[in-house]
């Protein structure tokens, strides 16, 4: 089976990460006979300056046939005044939507060499691992009715909360498989004391966790989830939400970990006809254009990304473990990019200097 692969650095600092990225497939192709057949496209801002649009149809068609895309970053303010739907961020709400990728995957890892880095004791987040499955294709971000409406002499905004029991039942299918290759514990997070949705939501859940009768399924209001992923973020193994709260709490639960350039994702739908499932895998975050083209990006939330690819869309686990141990290595070397400097008089990595060290790590792993 061929391993295709469809990479769209994007905007900002986006293809400075994607170039190590590129480097490390590279890698696996010399150095471990693991060939990937990559494709390079446009989305975003730099869709928008060459096609007018920031995800051309024929990027989105490529993105289909496909057995995973590979994002950087979208987004800058050179684009803040465009129309709203032609916005660098339509690019990959249209990627999700249209690839119906629905279980996103939002890993919360505290790596040992960072734990000093959180705003939080290190006591509580040493060794913390946790997964965020976070709905992505529904929910109030595209529910209908929306939009800003007069109402006798106002404006009102309108934004509707809508969930099928279909939509629920497969992301919590998606997250108890997860959660059977983990810990067994999964716990349900959303609001069924105000929202029906959310009444719907833990009804649905609740009648998928007797599929997974090994699983430990808990339920906890979404606000409630917030308090004690600060407060004791350990008790959680795999957290399963909706679309609005996954988005919150997965990027609450990102910070515990220090930095935000760390952390990979991964967006998964239903299975193709060769069994993988559609798939975006990205760094979480964003474009930061700030520090574009200066070689002071952290290159490793995107390393991870692919590390992700290649454990859920290649079937190639222990080859994402070598990959994910490498950065490990690195960071316990003290090798580190500007955001990953708690100490004065310490000169940080470039972009490239760390792609270096990671590929160093790699070849002393063989």
């Amino acid at each position: 089976m061929t391993n295709s692969l469809l990479i769209l650095p994007g905007d900002g600092i986006g293809p400075e990460v994607m170039a190590e990225v590129t480097r490390i497939i590279d890698w696996f192709g010399d150095k471990r006979g693991i060939k990937f057949d990559v494709t390079e496209d446009l989305v975003g801002g730099c869709a928008y300056d060459k096609h007018g649009t920031p995800l051309h149809d024929d990027t989105m068609a490529k993105a289909q046939e496909v057995d995973a895309v590979l994002l950087g970053a979208v987004g800058g303010p050179k684009y803040d005044k465009l129309d709203f739907s032609v916005k660098p961020e339509r690019g990959l709400l249209r990627l999700r939507k249209e690839m119906d990728l629905f279980s996103n995957l939002r890993p919360a890892q505290c790596f040992d060499a960072l734990a000093d880095f959180s705003s939080l004791k290190k006591d509580v987040v040493a060794g913390l691992d946790i997964m965020i499955i976070r709905e992505l294709t529904s929910g109030v971000y595209f529910g209908e009715p929306r939009g800003i409406f007069e109402e006798g002499n106002e404006r009102v905004g309108i934004n509707t909360q809508r969930y099928t029991e279909s939509e629920i039942d497969r992301v919590a299918r998606s997250a108890f498989d997860l959660a059977m290759k983990r810990g067994k514990k999964l716990c349900s997070m959303e609001k069924a004391n105000v929202m029906e949705s959310g009444i719907l939501w833990r009804e649905v859940v609740t009648e998928v966790g007797k599929d997974y009768p090994e699983v430990e399924l808990t339920h906890m209001y979404a606000d409630a989830g917030a308090m004690q992923l600060t407060r004791w973020p350990k008790q959680f193994d795999v957290i399963v939400t909706d679309n609005l709260f996954g988005d919150l709490l997965s990027d609450l639960a990102a910070m515990l970990t220090g930095s935000l350039g760390m952390l990979p994702s991964a967006s998964l739908g239903a299975p193709m006809e060769n069994g993988r499932p559609k798939a975006l895998y990205e760094p979480v975050h964003g474009s930061a254009p700030d520090i574009a083209g200066q070689g002071k990006a952290n290159p490793c939330a995107c390393i991870l990304s692919f590390a992700m690819a290649l454990r859920y869309s290649f079937d190639l686990g222990d080859e994402a473990t070598r990959l994910e141990q490498a950065v490990n290595s690195v960071l316990a070397e003290g090798i580190r990019t500007a955001d990953l400097l708690n100490e004065e008089g310490v000169t940080p990595a470039t972009t490239v200097e760390m792609g270096d060290a990671v590929l160093k790590a790699l070849d002393a792993s063989l």
